[in-house]
């Protein structure tokens, strides 16, 4: 199997990573063939001699890493979990559970060094006990974490085990290099009340949900009859009771529904009924959100409200895979009523800032009954919000008109160059998060920026990347651009750096007046 460009990038990502760190972390979108990638990672490392643990918190993604493996490679893993055991085993790849490994007499079965490399498949469960136990005992093992989603509910960062990011392939780049599918949000006129719902480990308590939910269920079948009919659906629900309550109800308005849960001994065969057409509906609580596929799955309605990220994108994630004859993916998205709570929406899937998904959320529930792209309503909310930025930031250049500075404020100059990373920027790994270091803060200095509000290494190390590589490709520098912008120009970031010098020196020829053939608003030099 040939890797695509952006997995060889991200195999090779990771071994650089290795070269300086121990841990380090994996992005890749749901669908997008992060088991393959770690599969040819593996069958590398195993060419090398080492031995390679692959780790995860259900046998459903065991079962898949070891069957990809096998199809990618060719290469056989032992199994630990339950009554099967590695310990004596020639295979050099072990696919583990982290409920069995986490115990005491599984590990002591084990010399410490026995895993020179250890794999962690959703690597976003990796903070709590259980993995820490497994991890811990492995010390000497250099560790990769895969994940599509690299933030967790309980709001503990990553970056405390993690200590660097090796490769992140993001979502909209997926669906813009038609490797994912495009995504289609629609707003349903149904406000559900959540505002009276406490909270539990970062996320709504199920039990207090699922009665709030279940009120509307009728209402909701009702407005799936509208957009459901046609297309092939998953509905996510809190808890099995509602889960089954929906089902009826969906097969009372003419689906052919069918649920399943963690108790259904049928589980695999109406899986399999599902994916052959067999049923349109598919119910579950919160089962399908890892370890399954179904490519053919072109609308997802989220039942189960939530104010974790990394939840939500695992349930949409469940549709994003490309099939043959599939347009795009509908989300359903009703109006959740909450005051208290910050829910995520399908803005959030796409948006790398809260102002950018703030926008869009609105658009959508303006376009209450349209379905939007909701890579196109980025790109316009996207828009949006650097107008605003830019209005702000005209009001605080206006201030500092008449102070006298040499260096240039970085606000203005992120900006200028229109670089939403440096914008957006949150510090997620423990190196990133410490002050800029002396030389970090010499170096923005001779590069002319004003380190006074660079509130991280992290930031920092950003920020002189961007000033290095601009230099590269002979962009504008921080001088040009407060020079040019304080005068009115607009955007003189995008600008290349000689055609601006010429432009300076005709000002500086006339002396310093804008010459009369100029218009600052609208001038261009590109």
């Amino acid at each position: 199997m040939q890797l695509r460009t952006y997995q060889i990038q991200a195999k090779e990502s990771i071994k650089q990573a290795w070269s300086e760190v121990d841990k380090t972390l994996l992005v890749l979108p749901t669908g997008t063939g992060k088991t393959i990638v770690f599969a040819k990672l593996a069958a590398e490392l195993v060419s090398e001699g080492k031995r390679i643990l692959i780790l995860a918190h259900r046998g459903e993604l065991l079962d898949q890493a070891a069957d990809k493996i096998a199809t990618v490679t060719g290469l056989g893993c032992a199994v630990e979990k339950a009554d099967k055991t590695a310990k004596g085993e020639w295979y050099r790849i072990t696919v583990g559970s982290v409920q069995s490994l986490m115990r005491k007499n599984r590990l002591n079965q084990f010399k410490s060094d026995y895993y020179n490399v250890i794999i962690i498949d959703e690597a976003h469960h990796c903070l709590s006990d259980s993995y820490q136990r497994v991890l811990s005992y492995f010390s000497s093992a250099k560790i990769l974490g895969v994940t599509a989603t690299p933030d967790r509910g309980d709001k503990k960062s990553l970056g405390q085990f993690f200590e660097t990011l090796a490769y992140e392939y993001t979502l909209p780049k997926a669906i813009k290099e038609g490797y994912l599918s495009k995504i289609k949000a629609l707003t349903i006129p149904l406000k559900i009340e959540l505002g009276k719902l406490s909270t539990q480990a970062g996320d709504f308590k199920l039990s207090e949900l699922d009665g709030a939910l279940a009120p509307y269920i009728c209402s909701i079948a009702e407005q799936m009859k509208d957009h459901c009919f046609e297309r092939k659906t998953v509905v996510f629900l809190p808890l099995i009771a509602t889960s089954q309550k929906m089902c009826e109800v969906l097969n009372a308005n003419g689906f052919r529904a069918a649920e399943v849960n963690g108790t259904s001994k049928d589980r695999s065969e109406i899986l399999q009924d599902f994916a052959a057409g067999k049923y349109n509906i598919l119910c579950n609580s919160m089962l399908l959100t890892e370890g399954w596929d179904c490519p053919s799955v072109d609308c997802i309605v989220c039942l189960r409200p939530t104010k974790i990220r990394s939840l939500y994108c695992q349930i949409v994630g469940r549709g994003t895979r490309i099939n043959p004859g599939k347009e795009d993916l509908l989300l359903l998205d009703f109006l959740w009523h909450s005051e208290k709570h910050e829910l995520c929406r399908p803005a959030h899937i796409i948006a790398e800032s809260k102002d950018v998904a703030d926008i869009m959320t609105q658009k959508l529930e303006e376009a209450q009954g349209t379905a939007l792209d909701i890579e196109e309503l980025e790109q316009e909310a996207k828009g949006d919000a650097i107008a605003e930025r830019e209005e702000a930031l005209a009001k605080q250049l206006e201030g500092m008109k008449h102070r006298k500075r040499k260096l240039v404020d970085p606000l203005q100059y992120e900006m200028s160059i229109q670089d939403e990373d440096l914008t957006n920027y949150t510090p997620s790994f423990g190196w990133e998060m410490a002050p800029a270091s002396d030389k970090q803060i010499k170096a923005l200095e001779n590069k002319g920026i004003s380190p006074d509000v660079i509130e991280c290494a992290g930031k920092a190390s950003l920020m002189l990347d961007r000033l290095n590589k601009r230099k590269k490709e002979g962009l504008t520098t921080p001088k040009q651009i407060r020079f040019l912008e304080n005068k009115g120009f607009k955007h003189v970031g995008t600008w290349s750096f000689d055609k601006t010098k010429k432009l300076i020196d005709r000002i500086a020829g006339n002396r310093w007046q804008i010459p009369a053939d100029i218009n600052s608003q609208t001038y261009e030099a590109k």
